[in-house]
C-alpha cells in the first residue's frame, strides 16, 4: 500500500511543537531547522534579546544574523532566573514535544528546569541539551563555546596553513555542526517516542561534534602514531586537490585525486604522459610524490587566466571551481535556478535574503515564511494561546519584570 501523498503546503514536522530555550546559535539553529520544515517552534529570550541580536551586521537598526536564524519562530520574551518565568516554562512544558536548551550543565536545574524535573510533566518529552562538554565528565561545568571545543576536539587544529598557527572559518562551524546533530537526535528521539511513548533527553556536546568531524585521522594516530596537520587548500592522502591562483588572480579549486579525473587533468593540460608517469600513475605513487605534481598543476594554472582554464577544463569534464565569494553566489545562475537565495517576509525591513532550507524533500520541502521578527512579539498570545492568561495576568507578569511583550499592535505570527 502507497503511503497518501500530505496536501500542498504541508510540511514533515507540522504539529510538532518545540519550546526553544537556546540561545546565540548551536541552540538556535537546531531550532531553525525544525522550524524550516514545519515545527512550531516557540523561542523564549531574556527581555533584552537573544546575544545573536547583537551579532553580525545590523540594517536599518535589524540584526541580519537574527532575521535569520529566529525566522519563522514565535518569540516569547522572558527571564528564565525570575521564578514566575520559570513557573511559565513548567506550565508550558506539558504542551510541548520538544525542548533545546544550550545552558551549561546544572544551570537549569538550579531553577527546576532540568530534565528530571520536566519529564514528570511530560513523560514524552524530547529534551535536546547542548553544552560545550557534555552533560556528565569532569569538564561538564566548564563555559563551552563552539570556537573552544572546536579547539578541544582536534578540528581547529587542522584548519589553516602548515606554517601558520590554527585558523579558524568565518563562521560558527563547531555551533552549526552541533545543531545539525542535535537536530538529528530530535528526530531520533521523537522517533522512538512514536513506537514507545517514551521521552529521553539528547546529550549533544559542542567538542564531541568537532571531534565526530576527525574521522579519518582517529585510528591513523592509534595504528600509525600519525598526528594530523594543517595542510592548507590541501588534503591529506589526496594529490591532486588542492587550490591554485591563475594569472589573473583568481583562486581555483581542482579535484583530480581519483585515477580517471587525474588523467582528465593531465589530458586537458595537454600533458597526458603525467598520467603515465611512474610517480603519478597511481593514487598511492601519486600522493607520495605530491608537492611534485601540485607544483606541475600550479606553474601550468598560474600560466592562464581564468578564461583561458575553464576552456581547457571543461570539455575535459575536469572537477574545478573557482572559489565563490557571497558576490559571486548572488550572481550564479545555478543558486538562482535552485531556489537556494530565499526571500524571507520581515515587517521591518520588508523582506531579507536567507539561505534556503536544506536538504530538498520531494514530496514535503521545507520553506521559510517569514524573517525573525521582534523581541517579545509573540508572548501575549503564546500565553493566551497555550495557558489561557488574560490581558491582565499578563500585565502583572510584566510588571514583576518575568516577562517582557512587545508593543500592542505590533505585528506577530498567529
Amino acid at each position: 500500500m502507497s503511503a497518501q501523498l500530505p496536501a500542498d503546503g504541508a510540511r514533515p514536522l507540522d504539529g510538532v511543537r518545540v519550546l526553544e530555550l537556546g540561545t546565540t546559535i548551536a541552540g538556535p539553529f537546531c531550532g531553525r531547522l525544525l522550524c524550516d520544515f514545519g515545527a512550531e517552534v516557540v523561542k523564549i529570550e531574556p527581555p533584552e534579546g537573544d546575544p545573536i541580536r547583537g551579532a553580525g551586521k545590523l540594517f536599518q537598526g535589524k540584526s541580519l544574523y537574527a532575521a535569520s536564524i529566529l525566522r519563522g519562530k514565535r518569540l516569547v520574551a522572558a527571564d528564565l532566573r525570575h521564578p514566575q518565568a520559570q513557573a511559565l516554562v513548567r506550565a508550558l512544558v506539558p504542551k510541548f514535544d520538544v525542548v533545546i536548551e544550550n545552558f551549561r550543565p546544572g544551570a537549569l536545574e538550579k531553577w527546576g528546569l532540568g530534565y528530571a524535573d520536566l519529564v514528570k510533566l511530560n513523560p514524552g518529552l524530547v529534551m535536546v541539551r547542548i553544552s560545550g562538554y557534555g552533560q556528565s565528565g569532569p569538564y561538564s561545568a566548564r563555559p563551552g563555546y563552539g570556537i573552544v571545543c572546536e579547539a578541544v576536539g582536534g578540528l581547529r587544529y587542522i584548519i589553516g596553513d602548515p606554517d601558520r598557527p590554527p585558523a579558524r572559518a568565518n563562521i560558527g562551524l563547531t555551533d552549526y555542526i552541533t545543531g545539525l546533530y542535535a537536530a538529528f537526535g530530535a528526530m531520533m528521539a521523537l522517533r522512538h517516542k512514536e513506537h514507545t511513548g517514551q521521552g529521553q533527553y539528547v546529550d549533544t556536546a559542542l567538542y564531541e561534534c568537532a571531534f565526530s568531524f576527525m574521522e579519518p585521522h582517529v585510528p591513523a594516530y592509534e595504528k600509525l602514531g600519525v598526528i594530523a596537520e594543517r595542510m592548507g587548500a590541501g588534503l591529506a592522502d589526496s594529490h591532486v586537490n588542492n587550490m591554485f591562483a591563475t594569472r589573473d588572480g583568481v583562486y581555483v579549486h581542482v579535484q583530480g585525486a581519483q585515477s580517471n579525473s587525474f588523467r582528465r587533468l593531465c589530458e586537458a593540460m595537454g600533458r597526458p604522459e603525467l598520467a603515465a608517469d611512474a610517480r603519478f600513475a597511481e593514487r598511492r605513487t601519486r600522493n607520495a610524490h605530491g608537492a611534485e605534481i601540485d607544483t606541475i598543476v600550479a606553474a601550468w594554472v598560474g600560466e592562464r587566466d581564468y578564461a583561458e582554464l575553464e576552456r581547457a577544463f571543461t570539455p575535459h569534464g575536469v572537477t574545478f571551481t573557482r572559489v565563490y565569494s557571497m558576490a559571486d553566489i548572488f550572481d550564479d545562475p545555478h543558486f538562482a535556478a535552485r531556489g537556494m537565495l530565499a526571500e524571507a517576509k520581515d515587517d521591518r525591513l520588508g523582506a531579507v535574503t536567507v539561505a534556503a532550507p536544506v536538504p530538498r524533500l520531494s514530496a514535503t520541502p521545507g520553506r521559510v515564511d517569514r524573517a525573525g521578527g521582534e523581541i517579545g512579539e509573540s508572548t501575549r498570545a503564546v500565553l493566551r494561546q497555550y495557558l489561557d492568561l488574560d490581558d491582565a495576568a499578563i500585565a502583572r507578569l510584566q510588571a514583576a519584570g518575568a516577562i517582557a511583550c512587545a508593543p500592542q499592535g505590533s505585528s506577530a505570527p498567529a
